[in-house]
């Protein structure tokens, strides 16, 4: 393998997906195999997804019963659905393929994710988080948290050092999200890692906006990897999930109690959706990067529409090299400032056809919302401010469809929406 297939020291296939990982998944033939020298499209294809024993169907039925038959008293591999299910249970399968990771877990909801994950700390425990976060995590942990007894301290983290003056005795947890929401700022998981485990904490990387296929926190040394699987993992736009993956036993056994415990677990229905959904999930992320690309140098392209355009795979990107460094692609959400204010901004969102105004993102069909009054509506005046969230920033979440319509579509109402200026 060349030099230029190897990144952070990991072997990589000509898309520059790692392939050797060692751990072992179901194979198409009902045992298990060794990941190693497999990409990541055999793997989204394969992992978790054996033909069934009984009949030989080639997907893995759909497995709606609630309760399971016992050989004798407590000899089972399935008990109660809320417990396990075999939708579930090769899910979870697959995503701990994708993210390297020995441990896969799946909840209702990302929010749910985030909750489960949370709750593994004692009261009195402190969070740290990086300032720029998802606007439901930003609720839960500022307004849900604290009264469990868990405290948050939001920092900025662009400098990773800003890490070391914030970290106290009862710092147990750091949460990241790079990309952020929706700023696309990174956050150096490596560098953040070293830090954290220095002073014995744990981290906790929320990976939605690029999803294993373009980035693998665990690798990078996170702790635990987190999605909103209702974005790019499914990628579809017709499933509520959320889902996570660790290499940490003990961590894996704690979340593991609570997903049961909690009892916040995504219907046999969703996770059989989400599964056919990963079988697409590198086929989509290139066209969703690819079409990505175009339009952030189309905006950039415009300054007379556009006053700033936000990408990591712009060379104008203030990380750009940092994005070179720990990501594989740099996914398909664009953010820019549209010229005018917030009244243009609206006009344009008004304006577009193929773009739909709509929250959510990761979709095969594009996205377009205003943050400031929509997804990080809840955060303060001030707050949106002081984390680049202006009236006029519109977030993209570029599509799968023909970058040429695409292109055309938010020419036509650029032109339209800022002459009216």
């Amino acid at each position: 393998m060349s030099p230029a297939n190897i990144i952070n020291g990991t072997a990589t296939d000509a898309n520059g997906v790692p392939v050797t990982n060692t751990k072992r998944f179901e194979s198409v033939h009902g045992g298990s195999i060794s990941s190693a020298g497999y990409g990541f499209g055999t793997l989204a294809i394969h992992a978790g997804s054996a033909p069934d024993p009984a009949t030989g169907a080639v997907i893995p039925p759909l497995s709606l019963s609630t309760t399971f038959k016992q050989r004798a008293v407590g000899d089972f591999v399935y008990e109660y659905s809320r417990s396990d299910n075999p939708n579930r249970s090769n899910l979870e399968t697959a995503i701990a393929a994708l993210e390297h990771a020995k441990h896969g877990f799946a909840f209702s909801s990302g929010s749910a994710t985030t909750a489960t994950i949370l709750n593994t700390l004692q009261p009195g425990s402190h969070v740290i988080s990086v300032n720029d976060v998802y606007g439901g995590t930003h609720r839960y942990l500022n307004k849900v948290a604290g009264s469990l007894g868990v405290e948050t301290t939001f920092v900025d983290l662009e400098n990773v050092n800003n890490l070391r003056d914030v970290i106290r005795e009862n710092t147990r947890l750091v949460w990241i999200e790079t990309p952020t929401n929706p700023t696309l700022r990174l956050v150096d998981i490596a560098a953040v890692s070293n830090i954290a485990h220095e002073a014995g904490l744990f981290v906790v990387v929320d990976n939605t906006f690029l999803s294993p296929y373009f980035q693998t926190p665990l690798d990078l040394g996170a702790d635990i990897v987190v999605h909103s699987a209702t974005k790019y993992i499914n990628g579809h736009s017709d499933v509520v999930m959320g889902v996570a993956a660790t290499n940490n036993d003990a961590l894996a056994s704690k979340v593991r109690f609570l997903q049961n415990a909690i009892g916040a677990v995504p219907s046999p229905f969703d996770c059989y959706q989400a599964q056919r959904g990963i079988k697409t999930l590198h086929l989509r992320m290139r066209q969703h990067a690819l079409n990505a690309q175009q339009v952030a140098e189309f905006l950039e392209a415009s300054p007379e529409f556009v006053d700033s355009v936000i990408y990591p795979g712009l060379k104008s990107h203030p990380q750009h090299e940092l994005a070179k460094q720990q990501m594989r692609g740099f996914g398909g959400m664009v953010s820019f400032r549209i010229k005018g204010d917030t009244h243009t901004a609206d006009r344009f969102l008004q304006r577009t056809h193929l773009f739909t105004l709509a929250e959510s993102l990761g979709g095969v069909e594009s996205l377009a919302e205003l943050p400031a009054r929509m997804t990080h509506a809840g955060l303060a005046p001030e707050e949106r401010l002081e984390l680049g969230i202006t009236d006029n920033l519109i977030r993209l979440s570029v599509g799968v469809e023909d970058a040429d319509d695409l292109l055309a579509d938010i020419a036509q109402a650029l032109q339209s929406a800022v002459a009216e200026n």
